[in-house]
């Protein structure tokens, strides 16, 4: 049985790849979306955020592209539900803004979101969030550090080493 991409001739699959172009370059993307839009019609076109949370002059959602990506979008909404900003946080000057020891973790899960993995490590007595982002084209790791009572202590910066843990036998 032959294929549908087998039976088209010449410029049948000209016109396809030419179709297919034209609709991955009206793929919403939170990046996209400008000051003023309405909600509904960010939702219409993004569909339902990785976590929302208010604001006290409105509502922000937060579209996310972790575990596998490297962004992660904030959109803020005023009252009246019209976009007043829009921001990618994962970002080595956003981790650095961090106030610690001011800063919880509901700060830095509305600000960030859920992180890509939480550990623990023997020299220090909580929990730490890690994050993906890149700086440039190099993907890192933003480590933070959050005492038994949530509060943020250390952010920390690593290199993610690509293929890590599949280079041993």
């Amino acid at each position: 049985m032959r294929s549908a991409l087998c039976t088209l001739r010449g410029g049948g699959v000209l016109a396809l790849a030419a179709l297919l172009v034209v609709q991955l370059s009206g793929c919403a993307m939170p990046a996209r979306e400008k000051p003023g839009a309405l909600r509904s019609d960010v939702l219409a076109r993004l569909g339902p955020p990785t976590a929302s949370f208010p604001l006290s002059s409105g509502e922000r959602l937060l579209y996310s592209e972790l575990p596998a990506g490297f962004a992660a979008y904030t959109l803020d909404f005023d009252a009246a539900g019209r976009l007043v900003r829009n921001e990618q946080v994962l970002t080595q000057s956003r981790f650095e803004s961090i106030p610690v020891d001011l800063w919880t973790a509901v700060n830095v899960q509305r600000t960030f979101g859920a992180p890509l993995r939480v550990e623990r490590v023997a020299r220090f007595d909580g929990d730490i969030w890690t994050y993906r982002f890149r700086q440039n084209s190099d993907p890192r790791l933003a480590h933070v550090h959050l005492d038994r009572e949530g509060v943020v202590r250390r952010v920390m910066f690593t290199d993610e080493l690509p293929n890590f843990d599949n280079t041993r036998d």
